[in-house]
């Protein structure tokens, strides 16, 4: 079996444990590294061509922007082929319930038949949020496995949890 790991993260600035603070790698980054680890995956990264805001306070209102256009983000590079895959890892950021933009921008360009789909979702309350639904209309054609919601704060700490829930996933 071939496993594909699909992310988004923010470096940077970003909401952890109710303040603002600089992060080196993203949430989503380390729950990748983790999974990959465990696992063994190919890793692509969703990298938009116009930059979010370095200031997150500046960065949610973009993403609660492009959320209410139901904007799909141009992105630096896109992924077009998974036929060689059998399970896909889709790990992101809960940004306003959902993933952000850019990722649906990603993901709805895949043919997903036949496919199995795990998702992560990096969160600092919300856990899952409307991810659940989101997936599955993004991810068309695919078999929804398993989920799960860690807490941002948390995250450089998760790494026994998401090794274990990854595993268990294939």
């Amino acid at each position: 079996m071939k496993n594909l790991i699909i992310y988004y993260s923010r470096r940077g600035q970003n909401y952890v444990n109710g303040s603002i603070k600089h992060l080196d790698r993203g949430n989503a980054e380390l729950i990748t590294e983790f999974i990959k680890n465990a696992v063994g995956a190919d890793v692509f990264e969703v990298d938009t061509v116009k930059p979010y805001d370095t200031d997150y306070m500046v960065c949610i209102e973009e993403a609660k922007a492009e959320l209410r256009a139901k904007a799909r983000p141009e992105l630096k590079e896109y992924l077009d082929d998974i036929s060689e895959y059998d399970n896909i890892f889709v790990v992101g950021p809960n940004w306003w319930g959902i993933y952000p933009m850019a990722m649906y921008t990603q993901l709805e360009r895949l043919d997903f038949t036949g496919k199995t789909v795990h998702y992560i979702v990096t969160h600092e309350g919300s856990g899952l949020g409307g991810v659940p639904k989101t997936i599955k209309n993004a991810c068309k054609g695919a078999k929804i496995g398993e989920s799960l919601a860690v807490h941002g704060g948390s995250a450089p700490s998760s790494k026994e949890q998401v090794e274990n829930w990854a595993e268990k996933c294939i």
